[in-house]
């Protein structure tokens, strides 16, 4: 996981250039729930500024951390000069300022597990909201999910990344609400899908597996090798379910202080 989570950088143009962003149904969901004004956000992880722009864009002084700099120089040519951007990753940011929300972008399983929790809530103010958001990009076709899938076996077997806490993929609450269900430092602990549909050429939808980090971290040979083998099945256009899994939580009044 370590490997795969240092493994965007290089490819931090592509990235911004293949990924896609995030619907304005998504900050309708997350504003809806904070239920009062949200003036100020901090982002773990923001990558290249995918959801920087979405919050920003509705006024809100949002703070981007970003623990890789080629990503972090790539955010910064995207969002409007009111974003506050810092290098660090999330257990490394200084604590004492707080924020109404914080929120990452299919960034969260990178972070350690250790205290997360108690430090997630300290950088909140008493009700403020965390949220987390992703979600694969996948085949719609089953049939072909599966072709694609025995196209790349010699080199990966999969590209997803397990339940960081083991949650079975058939549970109704999924990770990281299972963790939040359990933490005193979190309440009104929600799950909330967001579907979405993208259509994209095989050439299009092969740039996009080449951000992904499962195929990062293969060698230069082998990766080539897995897109050849996956070109080989794909038909010229291919429909793809990328479905938003959003997390809402919001931070317990009655914890008070966090403690060090």
């Amino acid at each position: 996981m370590a490997e795969r989570a240092l493994s965007f950088g290089a490819m931090a143009q592509a990235y911004e250039r293949h990924r896609p962003g995030y619907p304005a149904a998504l900050l309708d969901l997350v504003t809806a729930y904070a239920g009062r004004p949200v003036r100020t956000a901090l982002e773990i992880g923001a990558g290249t500024g995918k959801a920087t722009r979405l919050f920003a864009a509705q006024g809100i002084a949002v703070t981007a951390t970003e623990p890789d700099e080629e990503m972090l120089a790539e955010l910064r040519k995207h969002v409007p000069a009111t974003v506050r951007t810092e290098r660090a990753a999330f257990e490394e940011l200084r604590v004492g300022e707080r924020y109404d929300l914080v929120y990452a972008a299919a960034a969260l399983h990178w972070t350690r597990p250790a205290g997360r929790w108690p430090r997630m809530a300290e950088l909140l103010v008493p009700d403020g909201v965390f949220a987390s958001f992703g979600g694969p990009v996948e085949l719609a076709d089953p049939q072909l999910a599966r072709a694609a899938e025995q196209a790349q076996a010699p080199y990966l077997d999969t590209a997803e990344i397990p339940s960081p806490d083991g949650t079975p993929p058939e549970q109704a609450m999924q990770w990281p609400g299972t963790e939040l269900e359990r933490s005193a430092w979190f309440t009104d602990v929600r799950q909330v899908e967001i579907p979405r549909r993208l259509t994209m050429t095989a050439a299009e939808y092969l740039d996009h597996l080449s951000t992904v980090s499962a195929y990062l971290v293969l060698s230069p040979a082998d990766r080539a090798a897995a897109f050849r083998r996956i070109a080989g099945v794909l038909p010229a256009t291919v429909e793809l379910l990328a479905d938003l899994t959003v997390h809402l939580a919001r931070r317990s009044a009655e914890q008070g202080t966090v403690p060090r």
